[in-house]
């Protein structure tokens, strides 16, 4: 009798079922100009959007749902039509709610200065809870063009992979579906190879980022290398008392380039960090990131924290730096922080080992020789504290 009143009850209301998970590629016009678009549809209906290997947006199932039908390139009419059918709205609504959608992307591809990951409609918990990694931390050498406290690594790895190397990973991360690529180190600007790198991330269609000193970023040629071959976002971790370091923040701020700048709080140096913090916002600066050096700075790290949100400033606490542990979300959410190593990013060291995350001493392979489903595999059962 259950199975009876069920199959009535879904022939008068219909349950929205799932898409198919996959990737699905196609190239759309907006304002006449063409879009590259690449959608990968997860497991749970979510998805994720890449456009122009620019900008990430993380997107509830309808959400997902309006980039697909773009993709397949269906009549406007035939999509407002299927959207209507299966949630049971008014075609009008679906009509108003598919081109709010369309609206909101023609924003984000006109928005200069753009934030790579958006989140439509997902919490951040979400997204870093996922099983599939879509971010890889690529630190492409060891090698410093400065010192870092704690941060000799050197003898970690016994060479560096090549260009062609670093390519064939690359092309294995795209075909797992991870979409965002950070190159970093060391000092990722001491591989002359770099804006080529870039380059060849761009070409796949990924989202690519890099972290650095800044130590070259205040060469204007250099930085202009590294824009043209179609570099998203820029971390300087800065050394605030190195006046190169201020001219390259100077000359990041002047460029189209998404800009976050990284500090270091130390035990006893608050009011150090205030003036830095204060110094940078009057430049313009709104994207931040913090960590304590060890436990003892945390007091300072909340009080560091708290300026920023104060004056209007934002926290990104997701991307491999120095002492990443000892961040503010952390501190704010406790034990239940969102942990994304090994589930939303992995971490890439110099000579292709696969790492859930920085700091992370737990080899999962190496992507040069092994192929990702077994990675993937091993990942799983990683427990990240």
């Amino acid at each position: 009798m259950k199975s009876w009143i069920t199959n009535i009850f879904n022939k008068l209301f219909p349950p929205v079922y799932r898409l198919p998970p996959g990737i699905y590629q196609a190239t759309w016009n907006i304002q006449e100009k063409p879009v590259r678009a690449h959608l990968r549809i997860h497991p749970d209906g979510n998805g994720t959007l890449v456009l122009n290997a620019r900008v990430i947006l993380h997107l509830n199932q309808t959400a997902a749902e309006f980039a697909y039908y773009m993709c397949e390139t269906n009549p406007r009419e035939a999509v407002e039509t299927t959207i209507a059918r299966r949630y049971r709205v008014s075609a009008a609504q679906a009509r108003t709610d598919f081109e709010d959608f369309k609206a909101r992307i023609d924003t984000l591809l006109t928005t200069e200065d753009l934030d790579p990951e958006i989140n439509l409609g997902l919490e951040r918990r979400e997204i870093h809870s996922a099983g599939s990694p879509l971010r890889a931390d690529c630190a492409l050498t060891y090698r410093t063009s400065i010192n870092l406290p704690g941060r000799s690594l050197a003898d970690r790895v016994k060479r560096e992979l090549t260009t062609a190397e670093w390519q064939t990973i690359l092309e294995k991360c795209w075909q797992a579906g991870i979409v965002h690529i950070v190159f970093t180190g060391g000092e990722p600007t001491t591989r002359p190879d770099l804006p080529e790198l870039i380059g060849i991330a761009q070409a796949i269609g990924q989202v690519t980022g890099v972290i650095t000193d800044g130590s070259r970023i205040s060469e204007t040629r250099y930085l202009h290398s590294l824009l043209e071959k179609g570099l998203d976002h820029l971390m300087i971790i800065l050394q605030d008392e190195e006046e190169q370091a201020w001219e390259a923040v100077r000359d990041a701020l002047a460029e189209d380039i998404h800009l976050t700048v990284h500090l270091t709080v130390l035990r006893g140096s608050l009011q150090r960090t205030k003036g830095a913090i204060q110094k940078l916002l009057d430049l313009g600066v709104n994207e931040f990131s913090l960590s304590a050096a060890d436990a003892a700075a945390q007091p300072e790290l909340r009080e560091a924290a708290d300026l920023i949100a104060a004056r209007g400033g934002h926290l990104v606490w997701n991307l491999p730096v120095p002492y990443s542990d000892q961040n503010p979300v952390a501190l704010e959410e406790g034990d239940e922080y969102p942990r994304g190593a090994g589930k939303a990013w992995i971490y890439i060291e110099p000579d292709g080992d696969v790492l859930p995350g920085q700091d992370i001493l737990k080899p999962c392979g190496n992507l040069l020789t092994d192929e990702w489903d077994a990675i993937a595999a091993v990942l799983k059962n990683v427990d990240e504290s």
